[in-house]
């Protein structure tokens, strides 16, 4: 009782740092320190640090697509970010997807080998889902 009372009382950053603390230790629970020192690790590259750690998902894309080049509608549902092209649009037009943290304003944009960045492509829905794409 008396460490629900502290947590009560926290207010602005505390509370993030206690919900990383929570979020560390159920991970911890249900698959293991191990996973749960990865998991924090990927948020706190991902999240503070706004760069693409490598324990993001990911999924392998034919360098001969890329070079040629990949829809941007085609890329997010090949990525298990978006259910359809609809879907893909959709969020285009409420601001949602974003390419290297780049929001994306055209559903028509054709993503080539120039948007791989340190090895991969950073695909992003929201603020909390991201796939990177890797070229094999």
């Amino acid at each position: 009782m008396d460490e629900i009372a502290k947590l009560e009382t926290l207010q602005g950053a505390e509370i993030s740092e206690a919900k990383k603390v929570l979020a560390t230790e159920a991970t911890a629970l249900l698959h293991g320190r191990d996973e749960a020192e990865k998991a924090l690790h990927t948020a706190q590259k991902t999240f503070e640090q706004g760069t693409a750690a490598d324990t993001l998902p990911s999924i392998d894309v034919p360098q001969a697509d890329l070079s040629a080049g990949v829809g941007v509608l085609t890329l997010f549902v090949q990525a298990g970010l978006a259910g359809s092209n609809g879907e893909a649009r959709r969020h285009i037009k409420g601001g949602a997807l974003k390419l290297n943290d780049e929001q994306i304003k055209n559903d028509k944009l054709v993503i080539d080998a120039g948007a791989v960045k340190d090895g991969s492509i950073k695909l992003s829905m929201g603020k909390k889902r991201h796939v990177l794409v890797k070229p094999v």
